[in-house]
């Protein structure tokens, strides 16, 4: 075998996984998802000075919590709420709105083993969201004329063969659902709990 030929050899197989590394289509874009925001929604005019917005819920940052994987996190999306709908219209006293929880988790569903296992496709995860606000009207002097709670809660499974691309989009799906349950329950709850405190 001449040096030419032996050349050849050596650098066929290497020419070929360069070609096949080439053909490897790349990985999808990850995908985009908007802001949740409330601005498009009513503004709340209340008969208070100042609205603190206050971040309880700490997020773990470990499984089986997923909120510091999400795109929009469900704690910002639930202080975001406070700043675009609620108005300090008054001249005295103050809301505190609490974000007490906005948790969501993966709960590992029991899948079946054996030959059924492998026939069908399962649901393998659960994901459970949570999300708590507290509030509160605060008079100058210190005394609470008013209280409230308002809660919001999702749950949704994906299937075992579920792409990274799929699952980052359920969630976020789950969080804007959330925030729409969140919306309704907030507004129902104020214009109830906290109406001698609501301005037209």
């Amino acid at each position: 075998m001449t040096d030419l030929t032996r050349r050849a050899v050596l650098i066929a197989p290497i020419a070929l996984a360069a070609a096949l590394a080439g053909c490897t289509p790349p990985p999808p874009p990850r995908p985009r998802f908007p802001a949740i925001t409330f601005r498009h929604r009513p503004p709340i005019r209340l008969n208070v000075r100042e609205i603190r917005v206050e971040q309880a819920y700490v997020p773990p940052a470990k499984a089986p919590n997923i909120e510091h994987l999400l795109a929009v996190p469900p704690e910002q999306a639930a202080a975001r709420w406070a700043r675009d709908r609620l108005v300090a219209a008054g001249t005295s006293g103050r809301l505190d709105y609490v974000v007490r929880d906005a948790s969501m988790v993966e709960v590992p569903l029991t899948t079946k083993g054996g030959l059924t296992g492998l026939v069908t496709t399962e649901q393998a995860e659960r994901y459970d969201a949570r999300v708590e606000i507290e509030m509160k009207l605060i008079e100058d002097d210190g005394r609470v004329a008013g209280a409230a709670t308002a809660e919001a809660v999702r749950s949704r499974t994906v299937a075992e063969n579920i792409t990274l691309n799929q699952r980052e989009t359920v969630w976020f799906q789950m969080t804007e659902d959330l925030m729409k349950d969140l919306d309704q329950q907030l507004e129902t709850t104020i214009r109830s709990a906290l109406a001698p405190f609501v301005l037209p």
